[in-house]
């Protein structure tokens, strides 16, 4: 029976390089890929060159640090792995931009375009992006009319872990085995019980807190910080931003029932300021989005705060 310990967090930037990004132990790597993209026979990956070798880096670099792997498979196909906590600004955008730029770089201006190889983009998101109920998304390039994947060389693939709620005893495949562990590993104290699978295996092992060095355990804990600190600004953010909403709004409604003068009854007053509101708490709310988008506040957050449509967010941004 595996011994009871303590995971590291697969989510946090120095756990997520260390665990996928070794270029010494590529089996990790080469299972979880396989799994997430359920690739069969000639087209499952033998071996891989891992592009971005994971190296501890400095704790002042982990203020900028980007939580991605990227790797070349033995079929020549380029692979970006990413773990985003934050919900970002135009994150689709951002995505696509991540993505083509890579395809381009493979190649200077007078080399051929056969040298391009394909681009395969993996999100695992701390959050949801998608209306979809599935934690998977896959994204190709397809004819609208036929529905044909003619465009074969991008690939966006998206793992939502919010959207993944299944408990141990729930795990049906290794696509589940892989969730459960970038979801839950922190969280528990023993690999699940049935897991075959080498990679899978390797990165439990990888993930024991008592294997790393002081020093990994010490750049571990800063990333944590900073993602806690990221967090907690966020949703301050959102905060300010509901109660100087709240506030304006009452402020202007007092100021309305005033002068309407006290003759005409606190009925007259209630009427006033909630027509007064009307009138201007879009301009209150056009405002205080604008703040929030100088805060680095999604289209989506704002909208659901200030009630404004995401139309009227993104002309703000112009």
């Amino acid at each position: 029976m595996e011994p009871l310990v303590k995971f590291v967090d697969p989510k946090n930037d120095i756990a997520f390089r260390k665990i996928f990004g070794d270029e010494n132990n590529t089996t990790t790597l080469i299972s979880f890929l396989n799994a997430i993209l359920k690739l069969k026979g000639k087209e499952r990956i033998k071996t891989i060159e891992i592009l971005s070798p994971f190296q501890l880096p400095r704790i002042k670099d982990l203020k900028e640090s980007i939580l991605d792997v990227k790797a070349v498979d033995n079929l020549d196909r380029e692979f970006i792995i990413e773990m985003q906590v934050e919900n970002k600004p135009y994150m689709e955008q951002r995505v696509l931009y991540y993505t083509s730029k890579s395809y381009v770089g493979q190649i200077k201006r007078s080399e051929k375009y056969e040298n391009l190889r394909p681009v395969i983009f993996i999100g695992i998101l701390e959050f949801n992006m998608f209306d979809s109920q599935n934690y998977l998304s896959k994204f190709l390039i397809t004819n609208e009319e036929t529905s044909t994947h003619e465009f074969k060389d991008f690939e966006l693939h998206f793992i939502e872990l919010k959207k993944f709620t299944k408990a141990e005893a729930d795990l049906k495949n290794i696509v589940d085995k892989w969730v459960y562990f970038i979801k839950n590993a922190d969280e528990i104290d023993e690999m699940p019980k049935g897991i075959k699978d080498s990679g899978l295996r390797e990165a439990y092992e990888t993930a024991k807190e008592y294997l790393w060095t002081q020093k990994e355990l010490d750049l571990y804990d800063y990333a944590g910080m900073l993602k806690t600190d990221r967090k907690g600004e966020l949703q301050f953010a959102r905060d300010k931003a509901m109660r100087e909403g709240r506030a304006a709004g009452m402020e202007e409604g007092r100021a309305a029932g005033m002068e309407e003068g006290r003759e005409e009854g606190r009925d007259k007053g209630i009427k006033q300021e909630r027509r007064i509101q009307e009138q201007r708490s879009k301009q209150n709310m056009i405002e205080i989005a604008t703040k929030m988008i100088q805060e680095g506040l999604d289209d989506k957050t704002v909208s659901r705060i200030t009630a404004l449509s995401v139309s009227v967010i993104q002309s703000l941004r112009n």
